[in-house]
């Protein structure tokens, strides 16, 4: 049976339709606002997973034919997911993924495909409605249904949702939350104060209500009976006799402060589990699990009963920093961010024009660029573990993503700084945020490659432990309290405010209070790791002698057609001649990338030459057209040309005009007059030691 429900939110209409399409599936809705409809479908295997995880899978499509599109390249048809696409679904799975109840072990696919696409209507907010959506009307057991909105800031600063692609210059920060708590955000922001992102969240949370109703309405009119789950009953017995046994070596190899020592103190305790329970699988597993909560809540209570974290430090400290710049010899920029047990190696590149990263997605009418990209590498030696080299991880893709919107505020315009500019931060070690670790790495960086960034940004990853009635925010998370907490929330900024923020919570809910005090104390270690970059290198230094020259010269657009010239013959011919890479914008912005000085301004000299309307007196490097009895016409620009008469070929008389030049020559000529119909005459002998120099 198929049903509709509709609802509007700040003059949209969004509709969730359920049993028309995919009715094979565990459960599926269809998602339309406006021009934009996204498909979504859950799945679950019969049987519980063997695995010792929840195994859940989210896929985020979008197929081109939703925009009238067909792929590009030679491939018609779509392929790999995008990094734009990869970071969709991991919005949506960091959203879905704490619901499920613990005692759910079965393979579960969650499939978001986008069918038909609107600019102005964002397909991210449809596939984590109709996510939720489809799991609530399903026999999965899902916990409370939840929903997302994304919010930004407009011209007049009031906070919008919906927002168009233009308007996320200020904020781009997408919720996702239940009735009562947030449970997911990510967010760029141009120095956005804090205040300001919890009235934003704040106004997010408020608006998506609404979408919490609608699914609730479906829930009652179709939705199945949820699969029955079994509790596991805990062994008590068997949870004292492992505490009894193994409690005090438990907080002795936790006391270790190094992190690949103390992962090896409790490696060895858990091995001595596993050989006392050898002869039976289901014991055996039954004592490791128990062995692992008696671990997590020593951990949790030292914390909350006595403020003192695994390696000694209290909530708000953070770790000893190292700052470091040049460090490799041969990129434009590197740098060396060391923090306790995170150490993040930063390089840039500056490439020009040719170097942008050209991509294609439904929002596009076609091919587009960015200028500036961070690529995040988490190599399993920074863990001290074996793992085959394959193809980039979505953790890779979402981490790196994440420190790129921290620094894209800082980079410098394209007309103030015309360079292409890549970072690629490689985590030499991690024990937790190494993407905070990558960010500041980074600033460094750019600095050192004489970028001028607008300011320095650092990051900071916060975390919380609670048990409902205590609760305490932990400043520079470790690995392990982002694995036993609450809360990993990552936060990125200057002294001025937030450029980019990401939260992820384990808990049902958390308090405005908490938020609140999350944020300032994130501030607060901000400023302190800010005050360490600025100590290393505070003002950009001078470009790096092996990067590439780029300068910019303004012509008017009305003369981009006589500097390219017919074919590309003209801008060519200045390329060839000078020896560098020129690229022309529809704005007539004309940027000159040179390996040296010298060249960059004969070429600029070049082009004002050829987009400078000629003048009495003005010098031309001219071809000669035409010759006659009396004289020569030269074409001194395109679509310009005037006639040099015979004597005004040479300083001495000439007999023939072609004992001097003929046609297809070039020659370098003197405008001498503009008569009243707008002609040229040009004079070769006064033009003489002008093309020398």
């Amino acid at each position: 049976m198929s049903c509709v429900e509709r609802v509007e939110i700040f003059g949209r209409e969004i509709e969730i339709e359920a049993g028309r399409f995919a009715k094979q599936a565990n459960g599926s809705v269809m998602v339309s606002c406006g021009g934009t409809q996204v498909l979504v479908t859950v799945c679950a295997d019969d049987e519980d997973s063997d695995n010792d995880f929840f195994p859940l899978t989210v896929d985020y499509i979008e197929k081109y034919y939703a925009a009238g599109k067909i792929p590009g390249g030679y491939f018609k048809r779509e392929a790999r997911p995008s990094s734009a696409e990869m970071i969709t679904a991991r919005v949506i799975d960091r959203s879905l993924r704490p619901n499920f109840p613990k005692e759910y072990q079965r393979t579960t696919q969650v499939i978001c495909t986008v069918l038909s696409f609107e600019i102005d209507s964002d397909p991210a907010v449809l596939a984590l409605l109709g996510a939720s959506c489809a799991l609530t009307i399903s026999d999965i057991p899902f916990g409370e249904m939840l929903a997302g909105i994304r919010v930004a800031i407009d011209d007049d600063g009031k906070l919008i949702v919906f927002p168009t692609p233009s308007q996320l210059t200020k904020l781009d920060l997408f919720i996702s939350a239940k009735r009562q708590s947030v449970v997911m955000v990510e967010a760029s922001a141009s120095f956005v104060s804090e205040q300001r992102m919890i009235e934003a969240m704040s106004f997010g949370h408020d608006t998506l209500q609404p979408l919490l109703d609608a699914q609730q309405r479906l829930r009652e009119q179709i939705g199945k009976n949820k699969i029955e789950l079994t509790a596991k009953e805990l062994d008590r017995d068997l949870e004292k006799t492992i505490k009894d046994n193994y409690l005090n070596s438990v907080i002795e190899a936790l006391a270790v402060r190094d992190k690949i020592a103390r992962k090896k103190n409790l490696k060895q305790i858990k091995k001595q589990i596993i050989a006392c329970y050898k002869e039976d699988e289901q014991r055996q597993a039954e004592a490791i699990e128990a062995y692992e909560r008696i671990v997590g809540n020593h951990v949790r209570e030292q914390v909350l009963r006595d403020g003192v974290r695994i390696d000694g430090r209290s909530a708000t400290d953070i770790r000893p920093i190292s700052c470091e710049i040049g460090v490799l010899r041969s990129p434009h920029g590197s740098s060396l961010f060391t923090r306790g047990e995170t150490q993040a190696m930063a390089t840039v590149t500056l490439g020009s024009g040719d170097d942008e990263q050209r991509f294609e997605n439904l929002g596009t009418q076609q091919n587009s660029s960015y200028r500036f990209m961070l690529h995040y590498n988490f190599p399993p030696y920074s863990v001290g573990e074996t793992r085959r080299l394959m193809g980039l991880s979505r953790r890779e893709i979402g981490h790196g993503y994440l420190a790129e919107r921290a620094l894209s505020h800082i980079i410098p315009e394209a007309t103030d700084f015309g360079y292409t500019i890549r970072i690629v931060s490689e985590v030499l070690e991690s024990n937790g945020s190494s993407s905070m670790a990558s960010v500041c790495a980074g600033t460094m960086a750019l600095l050192h490659a004489g970028v001028p960034i607008k300011s320095h940004v650092a990051g900071v990853a916060m975390g919380l432990i609670s048990d409902g009635e205590r609760t305490v925010v932990l400043s520079d998370i470790l690995g392990d309290e982002d694995h036993l907490g609450d809360m990993d929330f990552k936060v990125c900024g200057d002294e001025q405010g937030i450029t980019a923020l990401q939260m992820d919570i384990k808990v049902s809910g958390l308090a405005k209070e908490t938020l609140e005090q999350a944020l300032e104390q994130a501030r607060q270690g901000r400023l302190l790791i800010l005050k360490k970059l600025q100590e290393t290198i505070k003002d950009p230094r001078d470009l790096p002698l092996n990067a590439p020259r780029i300068t910019s010269i303004k012509i008017s657009e009305a003369k981009i057609r006589d500097l390219i010239g017919p074919g590309g013959k003209v801008i060519k011919k200045v390329i060839a001649d000078t020896g560098v890479k020129i690229d022309i914008e529809d704005n007539g912005i004309v940027r000159i990338v040179s390996p040296d000085f010298a060249r960059s301004e004969a070429a600029k000299a070049v082009i004002r030459s050829i987009v400078s309307d000629p003048e009495v007196g003005s010098v031309h490097l001219g071809t000669v057209k035409k010759v006659t009895d009396f004289g020569a016409f030269i074409e001194i620009k395109p679509g310009i040309d005037g006639l040099c008469h015979i004597s005004q070929l040479a300083d001495h008389r000439v007999a023939k005009v072609t004992d001097i030049i003929n046609v297809g020559d070039e020659v370098m000529v003197r405008v001498t007059e503009i008569d009243r119909q707008g002609r040229y005459k040009l004079s070769r002998k006064d033009a003489q030691g002008e093309a020398t120099s």
